[in-house]
Order: C-alpha cells, then sequence, then structure tokens
C-alpha cells in the first residue's frame, strides 16, 4: 500500500549558485525560467566553504529582489557557520522584503574539515543533532513577539537579546535530516522535510516517513501537516541510453516517476536540479512535466 499525505503538490528548481560571470548568467536563467513557468520554489544549496560559489544569503536576497511571485529557500542552510540567532534575524528580513516570500531550509552540517578550516566547530554527529534542535529553538525566540528572549543551550545561548524583526508570515523551517532521531524531530518540531534522491531513494522513503509521524503522533501533530521536499536531479529528454541516472528520460517518464513519488512514496514538493544548469530544461519542466504531474495526481487520489 503506498503512502499519500493528500498534500497539494509543489514545484521548484536548484540553481548551482556558482560565482563565474558565465555561470551566473545560467543561475539567472534557470530563476527567470522558475519564474516566468509559475513554478512555486528556488531551493539554493549554502556551502560557504566552497570557493567557487556564491554566498548563498546574498544570492537569495538578489533572487528575491529580481522575482515577484516564486519563494526562495536555503536547500540546506549551513548551521555550524552561520550562529542561528542572526541566521532568524536575516530570514525574517527577507521575508519582510519580499512580503512573505522565503522558508528556511535547515541543515545539522558535514564536510566538517572544510568547516573547521573557516571557522567554524566540528562537530560529532550527536553534537551536530542537539545544535540544530537548539537552533530551532533559538530560531523561533528570535521570531516571537516577546520583549526579550533567554535561552541556555549547551551550543547556543540567548541572554536577554531583544527579538525582531517578526516574518511577515509563518516561516517554515524544513529540516534537511536523514538519521532515525531527527527524522522524529522533525515530526516532533519542524515545518518539513528536505532530503535527496540521491542520498533517500524510493526505497529508503517508507522508513523514513514512518519516524518522521512517530515524532508527529508523540507531538500531537498531524503527519500530513510536514512538508516533504524531494530534490531531484536529471535530463528531461532522450539520453540514447547512456545515462546511468534512472530518472532520466524524456517527459513521460518524469511525470511517471514524480507522480508515484507523491502518490505512492509521500512526497509532495519536488525540486529540480536542471542538468547543464539549462534554462530550457526548466521551460519543458514547467510546461511539460508539471501540469502533467498535477493531473496525473488528481485522477490517482480520485
Amino acid at each position: 500500500m503506498g503512502i499519500d499525505y493528500g498534500r497539494e503538490i509543489s514545484f521548484g528548481v536548484f540553481p548551482s549558485p556558482l560565482a563565474e560571470p558565465e555561470a551566473m548568467k545560467r543561475v539567472w536563467g534557470v530563476i527567470d525560467a522558475a519564474e516566468r513557468g509559475g513554478l512555486d520554489l528556488v531551493g539554493i544549496q549554502d556551502h560557504p566553504y566552497q570557493r567557487r560559489q556564491l554566498d548563498t544569503w546574498s544570492l537569495m536576497a538578489a533572487a528575491l529582489a529580481r522575482t515577484e511571485q516564486i519563494r526562495v529557500f536555503p536547500d540546506v542552510a549551513n548551521l555550524p557557520l552561520r550562529p542561528p540567532a542572526v541566521m532568524a534575524k536575516a530570514a525574517a528580513s527577507l521575508d519582510l522584503i519580499s512580503e512573505g516570500r522565503f522558508e528556511l531550509g535547515l541543515g545539522a552540517g558535514g564536510f566538517w574539515e572544510a568547516i573547521e578550516a573557516m571557522g567554524g566547530p566540528r562537530r560529532t554527529p550527536r553534537e551536530a543533532a542537539d545544535a540544530l534542535l537548539e537552533a530551532i529553538e533559538v530560531i523561533r525566540l528570535m521570531w516571537s513577539e516577546r520583549r526579550s528572549v533567554r535561552f541556555q543551550g549547551e551550543h547556543y545561548q540567548l541572554s536577554g537579546v531583544k527579538p525582531g524583526p517578526m516574518p511577515v508570515h509563518d516561516i517554515g523551517i524544513w529540516l534537511g535530516v536523514l538519521g532515525p532521531r531527527l527524522l522524529k524531530a522533525v515530526g516532533r518540531v519542524a515545518d518539513g522535510w528536505v532530503p535527496s534522491y540521491a542520498f533517500a531513494g524510493p526505497e529508503k522513503l517508507p522508513e523514513m516517513h514512518r519516524r518522521i509521524d512517530e515524532g508527529a503522533a508523540e507531538a500531537g501533530r498531524d503527519p500530513a501537516t510536514i512538508r516533504r521536499v524531494y530534490n531531484l536531479w536529471g535530463t528531461i529528454g532522450d539520453t540514447q541510453g547512456s545515462s546511468d541516472n534512472p530518472l532520466d528520460g524524456p517527459v513521460d517518464k518524469w511525470v511517471e516517476q514524480i507522480t508515484e513519488f507523491a502518490v505512492e512514496y509521500g512526497m509532495d514538493t519536488f525540486v529540480m536540479g536542471p542538468a547543464g544548469e539549462s534554462a530550457q530544461q526548466v521551460e519543458i519542466f514547467a510546461a511539460e512535466v508539471v501540469p502533467a504531474v498535477r493531473e496525473a495526481v488528481r485522477n490517482a487520489r480520485a
């Protein structure tokens, strides 16, 4: 029996934030095509130690200034190099500037040598998980209407800081996590989950959903309130059998795969990393794949 939480499905793009001038033109082409095509989201990876990449938060601000409808989120923010209280203020500021078009994807960290080389902490898996859970509390305190807030954690502290500004809307906190403990935490305290196909293939999703749903049940929450975002990479079109990526192929194959991810594997938001940073791939995705998936999902649910 399949897994389907019945949520409205959404679609987005995942441009690579490369800093070379020609690469930046492709980034803007992808974002512009997503906006024109009526897609819902732009997700941008956050690896501050990558010397060939733009700063993600600067790029997100520029993307929001360039667009009018699409929402933007870090996919996912690098917590060890970004203090959560400051990140909360940056997120609220972007939400205000864009009139409510910012969401917050958040990760516990990885690539610890690179993080440490940039002045960040090297954390064990348990420490990284603990810090992530503390950060969620800190961020929500910084978005509160309290006159001042305090927090005493192992990794983060607030000592009477005055929170603000307030976001325009209830910013979603979506966690990019894979381990059992943090999956349960998604269900307890987060608004969404952001795995990638490469690390959480369809065969792994049922057990991961089960842990999220357990956490939701423990917190008295409806599992269907939790957004489930799937990062996908591939080529739409004839790859002439040369590809080992199971997602590569014609429009019909993409429609079939994404529909299956929605009505059999519980995912509801699909963020595409277009092959070659191609705006044309985004145009095909928006014009041909997305409407066909919406119709197929409606039919399957009916």
